[in-house]
């Protein structure tokens, strides 16, 4: 105990000496000089469904204090972005369904799949799946489990379900008829990509996805500020024993509706937990260790390789916020800094997205 105690000590010191280093002459990063959109322009009129992000200086990455902060998170930098409009929820089974009604897209869970494009990204040899499971859907969370070996193989709790996707989250005998109002799930890059698009609108990046959730603030582990305890308070996340049993502390036991819990200081909802959201940064574990952090990054767009050694093989774009199946014992991404990488065409039940635009984007 008594090394854990002089360990942790010497980590927060080394931490709080990283966030207040210094440049030349005592003069810190902050003082550097830097320009950026601040403030919305007058004559433009906020998008329907979305706020202002102030433009502003901010901390990305881990926090002092994050008991949950791991490797990729760190170490902590400073990051400045124009200010830019953000929707105000993520994008919702009703509006997810005026795009396809407007433009009859399919979905990527939807289509066809094409074993020999599937191959490309998977190691030499890899053996081919039955042709039973080589059809449309995508992954569900199997809420059958009664009891798990090995919590590092998590094909204990995720099931391949033909048949799930957008309009049947569950699979093929599920619907979201009167759940218009909640995320829209089962959504590939592609898809979040397209719709972005009709809606002339992009995904945010890392780094601004990270300023909106912020808020007003600039370094807050959480939405809400610091304690950890208000998270049952304000975000859906998973209480109990993962991945058996939910004790629905929160008030939910899996997806909730947009606006369940009270938004963060500039009126964004389910910034953290209830379904991860796409950005369009490359997920790097080792990005945050290549850049610079003796300088501030000036409205970043992330990595230009990616990297993952849990899946070396194929391109992963980073997701944000956690879902509603995070908990403490599991994957703690309930948190600002947490940042995973999803592959190009996955999609599952607790992945959605939300979108941005900027001042240049509106005519």
């Amino acid at each position: 105990m008594q090394s854990l105690i002089v360990m942790f000590l010497i980590l927060f010191l080394f931490n709080c000496k990283e966030e207040n280093k210094t440049i030349e002459n005592n003069k810190t990063i902050k003082d550097i000089p830097y320009n950026i959109l601040k403030e919305q322009p007058k004559n433009m009129i906020t998008p329907n469904g979305m706020v202002w992000v102030e433009g502003k200086l901010f901390l990305q990455g881990a926090k002092v204090g994050d008991q949950f902060a791991m490797m990729r998170e760190k170490p902590a930098h400073q990051v400045a972005v124009d200010g830019f409009f953000i929707d105000i929820t993520e994008v919702t089974n009703k509006q997810f369904k005026e795009f396809v009604e407007a433009t009859n897209y399919v979905t990527v869970a939807e289509r066809p799949i094409d074993w020999k494009e599937i191959k490309k990204g998977l190691p030499q040899g890899a053996p081919k799946p039955h042709d039973s499971i080589l059809q449309p859907g995508s992954l569900i969370f199997n809420k059958n489990v009664s009891a798990v070996v090995n919590m590092n193989n998590y094909t204990q709790w995720w099931t391949w379900k033909v048949g799930a996707n957008w309009k049947h989250p569950e699979g093929p005998n599920s619907s979201i008829e009167r759940k218009g109002d909640y995320p829209v799930v089962h959504i590939a890059l592609e898809d979040a990509q397209s719709y972005c698009k009709w809606a002339n609108r992009r995904l945010p990046t890392e780094a601004e996805w990270e300023a909106a959730a912020q808020g007003s603030a600039t370094d807050y582990i959480f939405t809400w500020g610091n304690d950890f305890d208000k998270l049952n308070d304000n975000a859906n996340t998973w209480q109990g024993t993962f991945p058996v049993k939910n004790e629905s502390v929160d008030g939910h036991e899996f997806i909730a509706s947009t606006k369940s819990y009270a938004p963060n200081s500039i009126g964004l909802y389910d910034m953290l937990g209830n379904v991860w959201e796409l950005t369009s940064d490359l997920f790097n574990v080792k990005y945050y260790k290549e850049i610079d952090t003796s300088k501030i990054l000036i409205n970043p767009k992330g990595s230009t390789t990616f990297y993952s050694p849990d899946n070396p093989y194929q391109k992963e774009y980073i997701i944000k916020g956690g879902s509603f199946l995070c908990h403490a014992s599991y994957c703690a991404s309930f948190r600002i800094s947490a940042r995973m990488g999803m592959n190009l065409d996955s999609g599952s039940d607790h992945t959605g997205f939300r979108t941005v635009v900027t001042p240049d984007m509106i005519n």
